[in-house]
């Protein structure tokens, strides 16, 4: 079943956001990932939320959204976002493929 890991990212220093941005794909793909959606424009529709910049990836499995996001490579990676941005991070388990 697929999994999807959806952030919404507000930057605070993009000169060291930019440095995670170039590493952060290579990372993704060697654990089966991919980005859906990467920032972009957004509307409203309903509600409260207004969200920074918003990421969604999908992984084949949970299995692996976690291991990406644990793994050793990422670690680094993860540090530099943290430094460099406020973001909110949430593992989604898809729909079952028919």
């Amino acid at each position: 079943m697929p999994a999807y890991v959806i952030a919404n990212v507000t930057i605070q220093d993009p000169e060291r956001f930019a440095e995670y941005q170039r590493g952060v794909p290579a990372t993704i793909e060697s654990h089966g990932g991919r980005y859906l959606i990467r920032g972009g424009s957004f509307e409203v529709a309903e509600g409260d939320w207004h969200p920074g910049r918003v990421v969604v990836l999908e992984f084949p499995t949970m299995e692996q959204a976690r291991a990406w996001y644990h793994c050793a490579e990422y670690e680094e990676l993860k540090r530099l976002r943290f430094e460099s941005a406020q973001t909110d991070v949430v593992f989604v388990e898809g729909v079952p493929q028919a």
